[in-house]
């Protein structure tokens, strides 16, 4: 089976892997095919060429074929991969419950993501505005932007516990804010 060039093979590729799940991208070595005209926007929206792409299920198949290489985020298919322009993180985290032990995040593209060992959560300080940036790792290098609704109930979980406001969840502890 052939997969055809650009965005046709990109949605064909996510089709047939969305079927049984996350695609093997981090096992797929494609040659670099150049870019395409998509970006994601800090708001978590996407773009192709400049008009927003409207249809939610589409956002949600090419999610899973982005991949994160040192030199940027890519759709990646078994036979290329091409760069696209992400102005933030490629995710936002639109929810977040707690779950026993867990807190457990929902994305904007339907991921549910478990902070713990692998999936850590971060706080960055804004060095233009001192406003926090938090964010959780999805998978394989690639994050969510945690959401000001939801980074206020993170905080409203914290503990203050050696002078910083934290959050647990899998046996981890995350800061939430700077130092006290």
């Amino acid at each position: 089976m052939t997969t055809p060039p650009g965005l046709q093979g990109i949605t064909e590729a996510a089709k047939v892997a969305g079927k049984r799940g996350l695609p093997p991208v981090h096992l797929w070595n494609p040659p670099n095919c150049g870019e395409i005209d998509i970006v994601i926007k800090k708001s978590g929206l996407w773009f192709h060429e400049g008009t927003p792409i409207g249809r939610e299920a589409l956002v949600r198949l090419f999610s899973t074929v982005l991949r994160k290489d040192d030199d940027g985020i890519f759709l990646v298919t078994p036979v290329e991969k091409m760069k696209i322009t992400v102005e933030d993180a490629p995710f936002i985290a639109i929810r977040v419950d707690r779950d026993g032990e867990a807190l457990r995040f929902t994305t904007n593209v339907g991921d549910e993501v478990e902070a713990g060992p692998d999936n850590a959560i971060r706080v960055e300080m804004d060095g233009a505005t001192g406003e926090p940036r938090p964010y959780l790792h999805v998978r394989r290098g690639l994050e969510a932007l945690i959401a000001r609704p939801v980074f206020y109930e993170l905080v409203e979980m914290a503990q203050l516990i050696d002078g910083r406001y934290r959050v647990q969840s899998n046996g981890q502890w995350f800061a939430v804010g700077p130092p006290q």
